[in-house]
């Protein structure tokens, strides 16, 4: 299990609470480190609350920053550290709060998918769920996306990520994310955030833990239910999301059932992708995006020229 903490006492609380009733057999803590002498003490706060608390035979690995790294270097050399102690983790972070039937889920489906290398990831988020037009009949889908709100890999997997993706230039010649995701918007969406990454704009690690699994043409598991709620969406968030109403801040838990029912077909479900695509990530996906990407990658003089003259 693996746990990636800051300078939030109270967020942090909640989760670790949820951690104790599941009693991992090991805990790995990845803290970042204070940017201010405000930081110091709820650092200290938040590591100590985690240390005292743990009262169940419990072996406990610690990777702590001195001084503050931020979310894209923190997050990427902790798990990297973290997949040097373990071949397969459970992980949270701490304003992803799990219900209870998220940690065997993780842990039958990390057993079950174990050497399977087209699989490289299980979430227990699911956005899709608040799609009126969202049914499934198995415990789980596959799906091309696999957010990172309470999630699950394994080192084999993990491997395959670069955070500053320095082949990127190459990949975006190539043309393989065309071939992965078959959406001429949702490619060009990734091709600009990418573009960003590459040189250093951005202080984020997701998105090229996403672009890892294309890569490789790894799928990812997603829990049919969603099993986890996002606390995170406040001031406190690492990027000031600060709109309690928002949606992916409210996407109703309900616990999953076992015995778990697994699908027969290995197929990515891409309605309930492209619903995640575009209430999760932001992506435009109206017919009239798609022609004005299309006009922009096709004709960029002419679209050009439209775009002034409107």
């Amino acid at each position: 299990m693996v746990f990636m903490v800051f300078n939030r006492p109270d967020k942090t609380r909640r989760v670790f609470e949820a951690i104790k009733k599941a009693r991992p057999a090991k805990l790995l803590i990845i803290s970042d480190g204070p940017r201010n002498a405000e930081d110091e003490v709820t650092c200290r706060e938040v590591r100590e609350l985690i240390e005292t608390g743990v009262d169940w035979p419990c072996e406990i690995f610690k990777n702590y920053a001195d001084k503050n790294l931020g979310c894209k270097d923190r997050i990427s050399s902790g798990l990297d550290w973290a997949f040097s102690q373990v071949e397969e983790a459970i992980i949270l972070e701490d304003d992803c709060l799990p219900d209870p039937s998220f940690f065997p889920f993780c842990v039958e489906l990390l057993e079950k998918y174990r050497h399977n290398d087209n699989i490289m990831s299980i979430s227990g988020y699911n956005m899709a769920v608040l799609n009126s037009r969202f049914n499934y009949d198995e415990s789980y889908y596959f799906s091309n996306i696999g957010l990172i709100c309470g999630w699950a890999t394994w080192r084999r997997a993990w491997k395959h990520y670069d955070v500053n993706i320095g082949n990127w230039p190459e990949i975006k010649r190539s043309g393989l994310l065309k071939k992965v995701l078959k959406d001429d918007v949702i490619v060009n969406h990734y091709n600009h955030l990418f573009d960003d990454y590459y040189v250093q704009r951005v202080d984020s690690w997701d998105s090229q833990w996403f672009l890892s699994r294309w890569l490789n043409r790894g799928i990812s598991i997603v829990s049919a239910n969603n099993l986890i709620t996002n606390i995170g969406f406040d001031t406190e968030g690492a990027h000031h999301a600060i709109d309690p109403n928002d949606p992916r801040a409210h996407v109703p838990v309900v616990p999953i059932t076992f015995p778990l029912i697994h699908p027969n077909r290995v197929t990515v479900y891409k309605k309930a992708d492209d619903y995640t695509f575009k209430h999760y990530m932001g992506i435009n996906l109206l017919w009239s995006q798609r022609w004005r990407w299309w006009l922009k990658s096709n004709f960029p003089n002419l679209h050009s020229l439209l775009k002034k003259l409107r």
